[in-house]
């Protein structure tokens, strides 16, 4: 695990530089084991070259202020990060299958947290349009599109059930939980 803190950027001619607290960006990064994605050996390689270049510092966890850390997973009750197992982080928009996490797009994040926080009710093309969508003018077979590409973002994992002639639920042995507080 990575933390990154970048201090806000001086101005050339400004005041003397004085102590002062100022806001900072800090990113925290959960590596697994492991090579790295290209997408996240970019995104440490233009960290490194920030804290090179002096406008921010490059530490691990270990040089970071404490603070509160999970506990693990048996100690707070929360389910096992098993492969199945989908969690929704509703603070910070993620979705969460097993250890990794699934890019969704927004209308594909607000339709499974919809579903989600209401399981065993059915919601017909219009209603989910109406109310994930936020307008009812557009063609119904959209919600299909989104449906499709939401379960091949989940392959493997049931989510989403076709309640035929009627709309979409969201399935009885789906393993999803949702966290507002995350």
């Amino acid at each position: 695990m990575s933390v990154v803190a970048i201090p806000t950027r001086r101005h050339p001619g400004a005041r003397p530089i004085r102590p002062r607290t100022g806001p900072t960006l800090t990113i925290t990064l959960d590596l697994a084991p492991g090579p790295l994605s290209p997408r996240l050996a970019r995104l440490v390689q233009l960290l490194g070259e920030l804290a090179e270049s002096g406008e921010g510092r490059l530490g691990t966890v270990q040089d970071a202020a404490p603070g509160p850390q999970p506990a693990p997973s048996a100690a707070t009750g929360e389910p096992s990060a098993d492969a199945d197992q989908v969690r929704i982080l509703a603070g910070s928009r993620t979705v969460r299958r097993g250890d990794r996490v699934v890019p969704l797009t927004r209308i594909e994040y607000e339709l499974l947290l919809f579903l989600a926080e209401r399981p065993r009710r059915v919601f017909t093309r219009l209603q989910l349009l109406s109310s994930v969508w936020g307008y009812e003018h557009a063609v119904a077979r959209t919600v299909d599109v989104h449906v499709r590409r939401l379960r091949a973002k989940l392959d493997g994992t049931e989510v989403v059930t076709t309640v035929y002639g009627v709309g979409y639920r969201l399935a009885d042995e789906a393993r999803i939980s949702v966290d507002h507080s995350r």
